[in-house]
């Protein structure tokens, strides 16, 4: 099975950064697709960003790219999604997940992890 647990949520003002991390286990972690979802109050779960299994592709909502960043260190399991000059329109749960490639589906999610972002 494949476990996935995000940190480092919290409150910042508008303008500072967070970094979300995405902590994996499980043996085929590595072989997977990431990727970074999110859900405000009263709105549908979005997407974010994503990264292939490889890390040689990424992908991003309009809404962040230029200012967030995914990545993935699959020796130590992890996923990062580095988020800079947040709004707060960037408030919500944030969510990692996982998929197998060519599949086009999320199977693995975490708990989520909040961010709250003061103007």
């Amino acid at each position: 099975q494949v476990q996935l647990v995000e940190s480092g949520g919290g409150l910042v003002q508008a303008g500072g950064s967070l970094r979300l991390s995405c902590a994996a286990s499980g043996r085929f972690y590595s072989n997977l697709d990431m990727g970074w979802f999110r859900q405000a109050p009263g709105k549908e779960r979005e997407f974010v960003a994503s990264i292939n299994w490889s890390g040689s592709s990424t992908s991003y909502t309009d809404l962040v790219k230029g200012r967030f960043t995914i990545s993935r260190d699959n020796a130590k399991n992890m996923v990062i999604l580095q988020m800079n000059s947040l709004k707060p329109d960037d408030t919500a749960v944030y969510y990692c997940a996982g998929g197998l490639p060519l599949t086009s589906r999320w199977t693995w999610w975490g708990q989520g992890t909040q961010v709250t972002v003061s103007s």
